[in-house]
This record gives C-alpha cells, sequence and structure tokens, in this order.
C-alpha cells in the first residue's frame, strides 16, 4: 500500500518531499474511496527502529534507552493525527486553528514537517518572528530542509534582514538550483 510506504519513508527522513506529497496525495484517493473511516482500513504503519530515524542526528544523551520504552508509540502517533488535523485546518484556510493543532503536536513529538506547516501558517497571519523561529527549529533536525530555509528567507525578507534572508536562499540553491520559488525571491532581494 503506497500510503504506508510513504509514511515509512517520512519515519526515515523527514525531508524527502515525493514522499510528502504522496501521502498528501493518497489521503485524498483513500477519503474519496473509503470515506471518513480510511485509516480503519489500513495495513499498520511499520515502526521505523529509532537508530534508523535519528542517524542524521547527534546522538544524545536518552540515546541507549530511546528504543526501550513503549510509551512513546502511542505519544508519536497522536502527534501525527494532531498534524493531519492542522493540515485539514490549513486547507480550509484556518490557520489559528491549524498553528494549535501543530503547537500540540510539537509538544509529543518535534518534526521537521510539523515546525514548516506551523511557519506556513504563520507567514499567513504575518507572525514573521514566529515563522522564522520555527524555520530555525526546523533546520535544526534537518539541516538541508529546502521548506524551512525558503519559509524563513520569507520571514527574514518580511522583517526586513535581507542579507540573512539571501544567505538562506543561497543555501537552498546549493540544494536545488533550480528552484524557481526561490530563484524568484532571490531576484526580489536584490531589488529591495
Amino acid at each position: 500500500m503506497a500510503y504506508v510506504d510513504y509514511k515509512t519513508a517520512l519515519q526515515v527522513d523527514c525531508s524527502v518531499q515525493a514522499a510528502h506529497d504522496g501521502v498528501n496525495r493518497m489521503t485524498k484517493a483513500l477519503l474519496e474511496k473509503d470515506g471518513v473511516n480510511w485509516r480503519q482500513k489500513l495495513p499498520p504503519i511499520p515502526t521505523v527502529p529509532v537508530s534508523a530515524q535519528t542517524r542524521w542526528s547527534i546522538p544524545s544523551a536518552q540515546a541507549p534507552g530511546a528504543n526501550t520504552p513503549p510509551a512513546t508509540a502511542p505519544q508519536g502517533e497522536r502527534a501525527k493525527v494532531l498534524k493531519e488535523e492542522g493540515n485539514e485546518f490549513v486547507k480550509k484556510g484556518n490557520h489559528k486553528k491549524a498553528v494549535e493543532k501543530y503547537s500540540e503536536s510539537l509538544k509529543l513529538n518535534k518534526e521537521c514537517a510539523t515546525y514548516t506547516n506551523r511557519a506556513l501558517c504563520y507567514l499567513t497571519m504575518k507572525q514573521y518572528k514566529e515563522a522564522a523561529q520555527d524555520c530555525t527549529e526546523a533546520l535544526k533536525l534537518d539541516p538541508k530542509s529546502v521548506k524551512a530555509l525558503y519559509r524563513r528567507a520569507q520571514a527574514l525578507k518580511e522583517l526586513k534582514d535581507y542579507k540573512s534572508s539571501i544567505a538562506d536562499i543561497k543555501s537552498l540553491l546549493k540544494i536545488e538550483p533550480k528552484n524557481t520559488a526561490a530563484l524568484r525571491l532571490l531576484q526580489e532581494l536584490n531589488r529591495a
């Protein structure tokens, strides 16, 4: 089942844009096919071992015990549900409610994509300082997150910190040289 594969891929590396797009696509398709209870018809999403999930991050002091307490599994599930509820609010244009859901989700599980999603809401609500902070948190989790770099550049531009904004866009373009949105933003910044 593709949805399960995409979700598994995201546990390993939350920066895989194709997997995010795939999850969104599958959610829509499954909703149309099975209605609101589509999740109950899914095969279980395999849990990726913590060792595979965290191989990019600096090993923390809790690392040795990280795979022992089973209490964290439902917490991760709850965080995922909250994040998806936040995504639904974004689709409806209710960014304030989405921020609440993302914030609850982040209390349970600090995830790169949840930070960049909340940053998008903050940008829409013209809360540029908060947007920039969320992107910085996302970049701590995934230094190559194109979304985090782009959204922080947008926020910094609005905060009139053009130098830092240009630096973020240049970092992004090293990862994705043909990113049209970033190239366009860089043109605007060079005129600012």
